[in-house]
Formats: structure tokens, C-alpha cells, sequence
């Protein structure tokens, strides 16, 4: 009977991984993940420093959130390290990959941007991170 305590922490776990970006948010969610559950503190890997301090510091209001929803996390204790082996990041907490197909005004308008930068180099750098970071064209509300 010593295994049913484990099992149901981990099964909350689980649990808490699935519904991560909603209870924390998705900027948490990128930079932190649910690991364990030992009694009643809940492990959580953090991938960076400055996460970490940030995480640290929200401790316990972090932990006041998830035990209204969950009542067997009572602390949250965060580490830096890295998820483990066959978790992936949650679907909604990782950025957004979307092809950009600029037109030739969007084009127009990303090099006249950068023209008034006189390094080449930098000019070319900001057109690179100008096209992939261009609004799309259903985003400006243009119809194809």
C-alpha cells in the first residue's frame, strides 16, 4: 500500500503538467515545468537563472495559486535544471512557428525600414529579423 501515496502524487503531477500554461501562464510555462510531488511540495525545474530567481521569489504565491486548486501542493521548491527525458514543453507554451509569405509592399516597406541604417551588415541583420518578424497578412486583416 506504500506505492498508492506515490502513484497519486504522480498522477497529479501529471495532471498539473497538463493544465501548466493555464495555471501559471505561458511565460512561466516556457521556463518552468512541473516535476515532482513530495509531500506536498511540488518540484519544479526551472531552465535559467534569471527564471529561477524570478520563480524563487514568487515562491509562495505560486504555491497559494495551486492549492486553491490543488490542495495536496502546500510549497512550491524550484531548481534550475532542465525537464526530463520524454516531457515535452506543453504545445501552448511554445512559441508559435508560422511560415511568413511577405508581399511585394510588405518587402517595400521592410527595406525602407532599413535603409536608414548605415552599417550593411547591420541594415541586412535588421531585415532578416523585420521579415520574420512581419505581421502577416490575415493579421493585418488583407484577404487572400
Amino acid at each position: 500500500m506504500n506505492a498508492l501515496p506515490q502513484l497519486e502524487d504522480r498522477l497529479l503531477v501529471q495532471k498539473l503538467a497538463r493544465a501548466w500554461v493555464a495555471l501559471v501562464g505561458a511565460d512561466m510555462a516556457r521556463h518552468a515545468q512541473p516535476q515532482a510531488l513530495v509531500n506536498g511540495c511540488l518540484h519544479v525545474v526551472v531552465d535559467n537563472s534569471p527564471w529561477l530567481h524570478e520563480l524563487t521569489l514568487r515562491g509562495p504565491d505560486v504555491a497559494a495559486r495551486l492549492g486553491t486548486q490543488y490542495p495536496a501542493v502546500r510549497s512550491v521548491r524550484f531548481s534550475l535544471g532542465a525537464a526530463a527525458a520524454g516531457e515535452p514543453t506543453p504545445a501552448a507554451a511554445r512559441p508559435v512557428s508560422r511560415p511568413t509569405r511577405l508581399t511585394d509592399d510588405d518587402r517595400r516597406a521592410i527595406d525602407a525600414a532599413a535603409a536608414a541604417i548605415s552599417d550593411p551588415a547591420v541594415a541586412a541583420g535588421a531585415r532578416r529579423l523585420l521579415a520574420r518578424a512581419w505581421p502577416s497578412a490575415p493579421a493585418r486583416g488583407n484577404e487572400r
